[in-house]
């Protein structure tokens, strides 16, 4: 399939007129063709209203055709075949083995949606029958379900081209839910996303479905994503990117007339917990995991571990000795985009400036782009004092903080902002310390792991990838997950309305065979109660 570089506006494909951009060699910082036209402010309204024309009909398809639909985004996206993967490695720097995870990864969220669809339980059709008689008011027929919010605005990311991009856990959950979508493609890997995007538009012709179901368009600055988010036809936003990025849009949707949820998964440091007797018992075998963890993909996941906290003495000495013997020998990997580079080095730059913070080791330097990196270590007394230590530095950069108890590694992580993922590692003799901590934990991330690292984020029903502020910008939801697309749904109520113009989900003789709430006693499939 040939990249033409033209936006994807419903069923056509148009040559952006506002400006021109080109996507850039990871590795060298050379263009690659072709050139990209950025979307105007007028394809951007064209896109909105062929998303607002499609809404009603789109989020009543039925449960099946929806299934069907994104499982043929999937086989869509398969077909495109080693094109993709050879043009998303020269614009990312990323490499094949992990591309092609990423892809099926990406491909396994569509098929867990078309799952849930045919599950229906996020219908979550509640009926509580009228009683007639009652005493002394009689009670109304009430039925409730839950419908799809609207047109979704959703922004790829940049650290994973593919499975939080086009076709990504957004997009996959709005689609599900009954929402079109408007993607606003990451300017990094603009011939990924062309691609992806062609193969969502092939599945919506395939498919039957009106063509404002799905666009994707290209912009070389910011202001077409803003006006993205301030189109009164958007309903929802999806962000995955950096707290600036993501307080931008926040602001821009609460300032609208009709204010709209911006689901921003923003910024986190992720830190690590080294319990005494797992330190004493195995410090060595978690220094060289965290080695791994850290440098994982250049260290641009965002569930890298920035920053791991342990009582200081004889064992914390050997785990950092152990973790910058095994960082010495890290191989440094090209980072997503020069920009990204540049940024790293700074953050790099400035931590090192820093009072009271040691370099600990270096990793080997490698090309013009390449990420090295880099351990550094401070006492819990400079790094409560020092609020930039707790800041974010996206890359292969970590920091030890020693502290001189278990009481004062508490004091510390109280002191943290909201984290998307929180490790403890710790042995039999260290559960009494540990449950006490619990609490503090659950109220600063997301996902707590015990003797592993948050790299590797599980696509299933009990996974969830958000937290408290700046983590996510609604710590009541996830991005990854079944529980996703309760995003991009709202509760409506029913009275009295007589059965022929209730919705299928709520008729009498249930005839979409779903798991059902009556008179709050949960009815299993094909039961005819309500």
């Amino acid at each position: 399939m040939t990249i033409t570089g033209q936006l994807l506006i419903g069923a056509q494909r148009v040559r952006g007129a506002n400006g021109v951009f080109h996507g850039i060699d990871a590795r060298t910082g050379e263009l690659l063709d072709p050139s990209f036209g950025g979307a105007t402010l007028e394809d951007l309204e064209r896109a909105c209203a062929l998303a607002e024309a499609a809404f009603d009909a789109y989020r009543e398809t039925a449960l099946e055709a929806r299934a069907v639909f994104l499982e043929t985004i999937g086989e869509q996206i398969e077909a495109l075949g080693d094109a993709l993967i050879v043009r998303c490695m020269v614009e990312t720097g990323l490499p094949r083995a992990r591309l092609e995870g990423e892809r099926a990864r990406t491909i396994g969220q569509l098929r867990l949606f078309a799952s849930v669809l045919r599950n229906g339980d996020f219908v979550d059709a509640r009926i509580d029958l009228a009683q007639p008689e009652r005493k002394p008011l009689p009670r109304v027929d009430l039925r409730l379900r839950n419908i799809a919010i609207g047109p979704v605005a959703v922004f790829g990311a940049s650290n994973f081209p593919l499975a939080f991009s086009v076709a990504g856990g957004d997009t996959a959950s709005a689609l599900a839910a009954g929402c079109p979508v408007v993607v606003k493609a990451h300017s990094a890997h603009p011939g990924t996303s062309e691609l992806v995007g062609r193969a969502i538009a092939c599945a919506v012709r395939q498919c039957g479905l009106p063509e404002g179901v799905f666009s994707v368009l290209f912009d070389s600055g910011r202001e077409l994503g803003q006006a993205l988010v301030a189109n009164p036809c958007i309903k929802a936003v999806g962000f995955t990117g950096s707290r600036a990025g993501g307080l931008a849009l926040m602001t821009i949707a609460n300032g609208r007339d009709e204010p709209v949820p911006v689901y921003a998964e923003m910024s986190s440091i992720n830190p690590v917990l080294l319990m005494p007797g797992a330190l004493t018992a195995r410090g060595d075998a978690i220094a060289q995991q965290f080695a791994a963890s850290l440098t994982l993909g250049a260290g641009q996941f965002c569930t890298n571990p920035g920053l791991v906290l342990a009582v200081d003495g004889a064992a914390l000495r050997a785990f950092e000795q152990a973790a910058a013997a095994a960082l010495a020998q890290a191989q440094a990997s090209t980072m997503l985009t020069p920009g990204i580079h540049t940024n790293y080095a700074r953050g790099i730059e400035r931590l090192a400036a820093q009072q009271g913070v040691a370099r600990l080791a270096s990793g080997l330097v490698g090309g013009r782009f390449d990420g090295q990196a880099a351990l550094f270590a401070t006492h819990a007394r400079n790094f409560l004092a020092q609020p930039v230590l707790r800041e974010e530095i996206f890359g292969p950069a970590s920091l030890i903080v020693r502290c001189s108890d278990v009481s004062e590694m508490h004091t510390v992580l109280k002191a943290l902002e909201g984290q998307l993922t929180v490790a403890v590692h710790l042995d039999t003799n260290d559960r009494d310390a540990c449950r006490a901590l619990l609490p503090t934990l659950e109220r600063k991330a997301g996902r707590i792991l015990a003797n592993g690292f948050g790299t590797g984020v599980e696509v299933g029903h009990a996974m969830v990838h958000g937290g408290p502020f700046p983590a996510t910008s609604d710590s009541r939801s996830t991005s990854v997950g079944s529980r996703a697309i309760e995003r991009f749904l709202r509760p409506v109520s029913y009275q009295d309305l007589p059965d022929e113009l209730l919705p299928e989900a709520l008729r009498y003789g249930n005839p979409l065979a779903l798991v059902r709430r009556v008179n709050g006693e949960v009815k299993q499939r094909g039961s005819h109660d309500g």
